[in-house]
């Protein structure tokens, strides 16, 4: 009785932490709301003054219509980059199919079909910008494609000012790469000035392609920012895109790094660990919203030239590249707060996937090196199952007998258990070590890019998506009656037996709305647990009931 009871408890906790986890997406990552004008290291100066100059640079970012567009092609992107303003304004993963039914390449950056995320860049002085999403560039050719052999390739753009300003801004590619170097050089042929270069993302908040139905995904802006001012501790800061109007910041610190993140993808922006940037986000006039980061000046005599550089990362949030893009970049991965549990279980995961080729059967080879792990536990777990069936008569008799003294009814129970050398909290133990295995393996198929429309076998196209057919979810709901069957109820009084026999119907339909893997997961463990109790069963029954 009280191992079915707490069964029902735990299954009822789960529920409620997944809601709980739906709530620490919206609000549990922000930091408290701090005005941008009471920022604690609001930038001053020649700073401010960039700022300023930048937020005069947001008027275009919706059509680039003035310009031509050049296409970009290498082993994973296919980009367009337009004349106007040089700016990035769709790039598509090669890799990565827009949908399972949708076999074209994902768009992370895109400009089409109502959509808006495009990444801009400029050169500004303290009045007023010298290049930015306004500025028509000129490129020798409309199209690259990086060769075979070739390991990178450079996309450069002019630009011929007035005052003999020149300016230059060259997109680096790299082959078997996401990270994309940003070059902006300016040559003054005019009177002292001081400049910043500032890059920006810009996007509307839209549901990506490939976004699970019923999952709750992040989409917004991450920030790696200083824990305290000037110090060399980071913390990661996310805010929902809906959120930005409320929690709009802007800093200024030396390092970090700033992105717009969605599902299973990240756009950054990642200036030299070394560089004082004043980052921000906010809603934009015009709408949508901007996440950008402003360089600090840099004081250009007459007939001087200064380069600009810094890095972007736009692609899949890859966990074997992560850490090595900046430090702190692996918090993008968001695994809540099992991630000690959900790393370990992907690197168990991966290690499998590299014998099968088989995200399914790595699946189910996890689910057998954790019943492995746990067998002894198990072992005592449908010991005592057994015993309470086989007890079942003896412990219904009491339960008559004392049926208005529940003080008596209780001391009757556990003399019975002392007696007979049992212990029915015993089978709790493995369930409640595997819940946290349950829901950090949730994360995992739901925030690992590798796993994203992984197929199995049959009619399991995606296990990242739901069942279509929802024969797992049944299977589940079969394995759980069927353990139900052999542990027996006699011990239960009839309302506890109708919750219990309700329970496989109640959570069948639950998992229709899961991961296929995860629910491959408990159909697997539910299969060998049952071939684990009949066993069990029939040896205690041997052993006469023996120890």
């Amino acid at each position: 009785m009280e191992n079915r009871r707490f069964i029902l408890i735990a299954m009822i906790g789960v529920v409620l932490f997944f809601l709980y986890q739906a709530w620490q997406k919206d609000y549990g990552n922000r930091l408290p709301s701090t005005p941008v004008a009471e920022t604690a290291q609001a930038p001053e100066g020649h700073a401010a003054a960039a700022v300023a100059a930048v937020d005069q640079t947001t008027g275009s970012a919706e059509t680039g219509a003035e310009g031509e567009t050049i296409r970009v092609e290498t082993d994973v992107y296919i980009a367009e980059i337009s004349t106007q303003g040089g700016d990035l304004r769709r790039l598509e993963l090669k890799q990565y199919p827009a949908a399972k039914d949708k076999p074209e390449p994902m768009s992370l950056l895109d400009d089409r079909n109502g959509r808006l995320f495009i990444l801009q860049s400029g050169l500004v002085d303290t009045q007023s910008p010298l290049t930015s999403d306004r500025t028509l560039f000129h490129s020798a050719e409309s199209s690259y494609q990086l060769g075979a052999g070739q390991d990178t390739l450079d996309v450069t753009l002019d630009y011929q000012g007035e005052d003999g300003l020149k300016a230059q801004k060259i997109y680096h590619f790299r082959r078997n790469s996401y990270q994309i170097g940003l070059s902006q050089t300016l040559s003054n042929g005019g009177s002292e000035r001081t400049v910043s270069p500032y890059t920006r993302l810009v996007r509307t908040d839209f549901k990506p392609d490939g976004e699970p139905r019923f999952s709750h995904t992040f989409t917004g802006v991450g920030f790696y920012q200083q824990a305290e001012p000037g110090g060399s501790s980071y913390k990661f800061k996310k805010t929902a895109l809906d959120k930005l109007g409320k929690d709009a910041f802007e800093t200024q610190q030396t390092g970090g790094w700033i992105t717009m993140l969605q599902h299973y993808f990240v756009a950054a922006i990642v200036p030299a660990p070394t560089e004082t940037m004043t980052y921000s986000a906010r809603p934009r006039e015009t709408g949508g919203y901007r996440a950008q980061a402003v360089g600090a000046g840099i004081k250009l005599a007459a007939g001087e030239t200064h380069q600009f550089d810094t890095r972007l990362y736009i692609g899949p949030k890859l966990q074997d590249r992560v850490e090595d893009i900046a430090p702190g970049f692996d918090l993008t991965l968001d695994y809540g707060i099992l991630t000690p549990i959900a790393k370990p279980i992907f690197w168990v995961l991966k290690s499998y996937h590299r014998l099968t080729g088989n995200w399914g059967f790595s699946i189910i080879l996890l689910t057998l090196s954790v019943k492995l792990l746990l067998y002894k536990l198990s072992e005592t777990q449908y010991r005592s199952m057994a015993k309470m069936k086989i007890f079942g008569p003896k412990i219904k008799d009491i339960r008559e007998r004392y049926a208005d003294d529940r003080e008596r009814l209780q001391k009757a129970m556990m003399d019975l258990y002392k007696k007979e050398g049992f212990n029915p909290l015993a089978g709790c133990w493995p369930m409640l070590v595997q819940f946290p295995i349950f829901i950090s393996l949730y994360w995992v198929l739901l925030e690992s890019v590798e796993i994203r429309q992984a197929p199995f076998i049959l009619w399991i196209h995606d296990l990242s998506a739901p069942d279509p057919f929802y024969v797992l979810p049944v299977l589940y709901g079969i394995t759980m009656f069927l353990q139900q069957k052999l542990s027996g109820n006699q011990t239960m009084d009839p309302m506890q037996q109708k919750m219990m026999q309700m329970m496989p119907i109640g959570l069948t339909a639950f998992f229709t709305f899961f991961q296929s893997g995860l629910v491959l997961y408990w159909v697997v463990n539910g299969m060998i647990s049952i071939a684990q109790q009949w066993v069990i069963t029939r040896k205690l029954a041997g052993e006469g009931l023996k120890r």
